[in-house]
């Protein structure tokens, strides 16, 4: 209720108050106001003890309330919103994983809007789009790292400009970030070498913008190390999104709260900070974008082995089939040289993996495995555990083996 209406109700109840003890008939004021005598008896007494602050509506709320939201879990809502700015999906993320509290996005939304923090601040609002861009993922980590460098304010009383390069995983989300006092090739390549050595898996391509600390140098370096290296589109900063959005974020979650008092140009200190808000960022803190899970689980996820179809482990394959499946640290590969009469085996060894790995048409003395850079060369082997033994010196642990020349099926394997 509005409060014109509140208003216009408490003034309509004081005129056939007055009504009734300027005529002193209640019968009568009843009828000509159009309202029952227990109303009006109800009104009369309300105004007698309160005055006319009893002439208004009171709450209808219930005095107790035993399944509400407790008021520690409110005052948590009301500090994740205030500090961080987070929205309602975000804040239930936060609170199950570091609170173990079980609350719904529309309870949150509801504790919200109910203290006026209903409302993100402007920079913050959901701004519309003209079209609306297509989302996509990649199925495996490493498959693409999008990299590119974030220009920081300068520290006050310092004339130096620092430069965050930064690196992202597009399955995952992993982050790899460092800040340098040069945006250069040299720098460039620097970087590229500490993903490498850091990101616990195998890099396929690097996507970057076109700045001129991605040229030639750059892309050749990557080249060498047997890595693709792509440019998006001039003017199109969207496709490569995920680094641009995981910028936003650094700036709302970590720039803004920054001690600045307590950050120098000295890149080492500066550093030191950076890498703590990566573990976090890595290890501990919810993503949105992948329902709630951090990076590192979603890499667990995706990297487990699935267990294969009692098919696989029942029905030998031809003699001339051969089909290896390696897990190499957090790869996973697979090795197949196949006739005709083998094809409905490896569909269903291509479906375990969640992938569809290339089928390869090799000579049986030289096997190497697709997008791995060790080959793996077999003589004539007789049984499994020569395959075994050839395969332990590449320090690897094979879970699979098809049926070679004299073997009898699938067994499984531990190295």
């Amino acid at each position: 209720m509005t409060k014109a209406e509140q208003l216009r109700q408490v003034t309509f109840r004081s005129k056939f108050l007055e009504h009734a003890k300027r005529i002193g008939n209640i019968s009568a004021t009843c009828r000509y106001f159009g309202i029952s005598r227990p109303k009006f008896y109800k009104w009369k007494k309300r105004f007698d003890a309160l005055g006319a602050d009893g002439l208004c509506d009171q709450s209808r709320r219930p005095q107790r309330s035993p399944k509400a939201t407790p008021t520690a879990v409110v005052s948590k809502v009301l500090y994740l919103r205030q500090n961080y700015h987070f929205g309602a999906c975000r804040i239930r993320d936060y609170v199950k994983r570091f609170h173990g509290i079980r609350i719904a996005a529309a309870t949150v939304q509801n504790i919200l809007r109910k203290h006026g923090l209903g409302r993100l601040p402007a920079n913050q609002k959901h701004q519309p789009h003209g079209k609306r861009w297509k989302r996509y993922e990649k199925p495996q980590p490493g498959h693409r790292i999008q990299m590119d460098v974030k220009f920081l304010e300068r520290i006050p009383g310092s004339r130096k400009r620092l430069y965050q390069f930064t690196a992202i995983d597009d399955c995952t989300r992993i982050r790899v970030l460092k800040i340098y006092d040069a945006c250069n090739q040299a720098t460039a390549v620097d970087f590229a070498d500490e993903v490498i050595r850091r990101l616990p898996f195998r890099i396929h391509l690097v996507q970057t913008d076109n700045g001129s600390e991605f040229k030639s140098r750059f892309h050749w370096h990557l080249e060498e190390l047997d890595i693709r290296h792509v440019y998006i589109r001039p003017r199109t900063p969207r496709l490569n999104g995920k680094v641009e959005r995981s910028h936003r974020v650094d700036n709302e979650e970590f720039y803004r709260l920054l001690d600045k008092d307590g950050v120098s140009d000295d890149i080492h200190v500066f550093n030191k900070k950076l890498r703590e808000w990566e573990n976090y960022y890595n290890h501990h803190r919810p993503h949105g974008g992948l329902g709630g899970q951090t990076p590192f689980e979603r890499l667990i996820e995706r990297t487990r082995p699935k267990p294969l179809p009692k098919s696989l482990l029942t029905t030998p394959l031809c003699a001339s089939t051969y089909a290896v499946a390696i897990w190499a640290g957090f790869r996973i590969s697979a090795i197949i040289i196949s006739d005709l009469n083998s094809r409905p085996q490896c569909n269903e060894l291509r479906k375990c993996f969640g992938r569809r790995p290339e089928v390869e048409s090799l000579p049986r003395t030289a096997i190497q495995t697709p997008g791995d850079p060790i080959e793996v060369r077999l003589r004539e082997v007789s049984d499994g555990l020569a395959l075994r033994e050839v395969l332990a010196k590449e320090s690897v642990r094979v879970f699979v083996t098809a049926s070679l020349p004299r073997a009898v099926g699938i067994a499984k394997i531990d190295l």
